[in-house]
């Protein structure tokens, strides 16, 4: 498997996620994100993540269209994201 698997996962982070996103911030030069958080998975790791207007990623791999992806995962209506994806998304209100 290449490391630029196209193959994508979007799903919200779990507990045991934690060291890898505080690394992947770190990496990224910003702050651990906190929160709901969703990551994008590529090759079976994380390589993008959001929670609320932040975002962090491997600076190191093409992540712009990954980081789009998330944002438009994020964007959804809760109760739609679940019944596509099973993926627990925050509801985001815009003014």
């Amino acid at each position: 498997m290449s490391n630029l698997d196209p193959a994508v996962v979007i799903r919200a982070a779990r507990g045991s996620d934690g060291t890898v996103l505080d690394n992947l911030a770190r990496m990224d030069s910003q702050r651990p994100l906190n929160g709901d958080i969703l990551v994008a998975e590529q090759g079976g790791r994380i390589v993008a993540a959001i929670s609320g207007d932040r975002a962090v990623a491997d600076p190191f791999r093409p992540t712009v269209d990954l980081l789009a992806l998330l944002r438009v995962h994020a964007g959804r209506p809760q109760h739609v994201a679940r019944a596509r994806s099973r993926v627990r998304v925050p509801l985001l209100r815009h003014a």
